[in-house]
C-alpha cells in the first residue's frame, strides 16, 4: 500500500487534471469569486484612499480650534474676541513679521457640478486671511496667482479642478448672489485642502453676511508639545469655550467616520455576493465528485483511503478559489488603484481622493476567496471520502 502522502498527491493530481472536463462550470465559479474580490477590494480601496487623503492633511504642530462640542468646521462658530485671546496664547508660533501665526477662517458650502455625472454637489468655500496659507504646509500656487485682498477672486484646489467643471483659470462662477473670478490653482501635497476653494476672508464674510464670525481657527505651534499648554490656556479661560486638538487628530477622526461607513457598506455586499459564489462552488464540486465517481471507487478498491479523496477534492476547490482571487485582485489593481473620485466628508462637502490599494487589503480579499473555496469544497469532499465502492463502480 502506498504511503498516505503519495495517495493524497496522486488523487490531487487526478482532480486537477480533470478540471478542463468541467471547464465552463469551473470558469463560472472562478469568475463569481473574482467578482466578489473586485467588489470587496473596490470598497476597501475607496475607504483606504479617503483615509490617506485626510490623515495626510493633518500636522501635529498645527492646532485646530472649534466651538466646544462641534464635530466639524461647518457646525462651529468662533467670535473675533476669542480669536484675539487665542493670538496671545502660549506656544503660538510667530511669523517673520512677529505676528502670531493664527488663521481665523470661514467654511461655507457652495454648489459645483461633477464632470463625470453632470450633477450638482456641495463644494467647500473657505475664507482665509493672509496667514491662511502660511499656517499650512506644502501650499503652492501651480497656475495663476493667489487672490487679491478685497477682490471677488478665488483660487481652486488642484484635486477639485480635476473632478468638477467650471472652475478653470479665468472662469467666472456664481456663489450665492455674487460672481467670482478664478485666478489661481494650488496644490497641497495631495491633502484634503486640494478639495477646497479659497477666497479672501473679509470678502466672504461680507457677501455671505457672516461679519465678525468665524468657524474655525488654525494655530501654528512652536512645536507639538505646545499643544498641551494651549489646551490648558483655553480650558482655564471661561471666555474660551472651545475645543483644541491637533490638526492630525482632527483629520484622523474625520477620516475614521467616513472610511468606517464605506467599509460597513462594502463587507456586507461582498459577503452577500460570496454566498452566491459559494452556491456556485458547491455545484461545481458536487459535479466534479459525480464525474469522478468511478475513479474514486476504483482507487478505493485498490487500497486508497477516503482521506486522499477528501483532500484532493478540497484542493481542487481551493485552486479554483485562488485563481478567482488572483484574477479579482489583478483586475481591481489595474482598474481602481489611483482612480480619482469624490465623496461627502463630515462637513457634507465633497472630498476628492484617489483609490489606494495596499498589500493588507489584497490579503483580506484573498482570504475571503479562499473561504468561499473552502466552504464550497468541504461538503463535496466529505461526500467523495464516504462514497461506497459499489455505488461508485455501479455508475460505470
Amino acid at each position: 500500500m502506498r504511503p498516505l502522502f503519495l495517495q493524497v498527491a496522486a488523487v490531487t493530481r487526478i482532480n486537477i487534471k480533470s478540471i478542463p472536463q468541467r471547464f465552463w462550470l469551473s470558469l463560472s465559479t472562478v469568475m463569481a469569486i473574482a467578482l466578489v474580490v473586485i467588489v470587496l477590494l473596490s470598497f476597501l480601496a475607496m475607504a483606504n484612499g479617503f483615509q490617506q487623503t485626510l490623515t495626510s492633511s493633518g500636522s501635529d504642530d498645527i492646532a485646530i480650534i472649534l466651538r466646544g462640542g462641534s464635530q466639524a468646521e461647518i457646525n462651529s462658530t468662533v467670535s473675533r474676541d476669542q480669536v484675539r485671546l487665542l493670538e496671545e496664547g502660549p506656544g503660538v508660533a510667530r511669523g517673520r513679521d512677529g505676528k502670531p501665526l493664527v488663521s481665523a477662517e470661514l467654511y461655507l458650502v457652495v454648489d459645483g457640478v461633477k464632470r463625470s455625472t453632470q450633477t450638482k454637489a456641495n463644494l467647500p468655500l473657505r475664507g482665509i486671511g493672509t496667514e491662511g496659507a502660511e499656517v499650512r504646509k506644502g501650499i503652492k500656487i501651480v497656475e495663476g496667482r493667489m487672490f487679491n485682498a478685497g477682490a471677488n477672486e478665488i483660487v481652486v484646489g488642484k484635486a477639485l479642478l480635476r473632478e468638477f467643471q467650471g472652475l478653470e483659470m479665468g472662469q467666472v462662477v456664481a456663489f450665492a448672489t455674487s460672481r467670482w473670478t478664478v485666478v489661481g490653482v494650488f496644490e497641497a501635497n495631495g491633502s484634503v485642502f486640494e478639495s477646497e476653494i479659497w477666497a479672501d476672508l473679509p470678502v466672504v464674510q461680507s457677501l455671505f453676511n457672516r461679519n465678525n464670525i468665524f468657524q474655525t481657527v488654525r494655530v501654528r505651534l512652536d512645536n507639538p508639545a505646545a499643544l498641551a499648554r494651549l489646551q490648558r490656556f483655553v480650558d482655564e479661560d471661561p471666555r474660551l469655550k472651545l475645543d483644541v486638538k491637533s490638526e492630525a487628530a482632527y483629520f484622523a477622526e474625520q477620516a475614521s467616520q467616513t472610511s468606517d461607513l464605506i467599509q460597513k457598506l462594502g463587507w456586507p455586499l461582498a459577503i452577500t455576493m460570496a454566498l452566491g459564489a459559494l452556491a456556485g462552488a458547491l455545484n461545481t464540486m458536487y459535479s466534479s465528485v459525480a464525474a469522478r465517481a468511478v475513479e474514486i471507487a476504483t482507487l478505493r478498491a485498490i487500497g486508497f483511503g477516503g482521506f486522499p479523496a477528501f483532500i484532493g477534492t478540497l484542493v481542487e476547490a481551493l485552486i479554483l478559489a485562488a485563481v478567482g482571487g488572483a484574477i479579482g485582485t489583478i483586475a481591481t489593481y489595474l482598474v481602481f488603484d489611483g482612480f480619482s473620485a469624490s465623496t461627502l466628508g463630515a462637513s457634507f462637502t465633497q472630498v476628492v481622493f484617489s483609490f489606494s490599494l495596499r498589500p493588507a487589503l489584497f490579503g483580506q480579499a484573498v482570504l475571503l476567496a479562499l473561504a468561499v473555496g473552502l466552504g464550497g469544497g468541504l461538503l463535496p469532499a466529505i461526500r467523495a471520502a464516504r462514497m461506497p465502492i459499489v455505488a461508485g463502480l455501479s455508475q460505470h
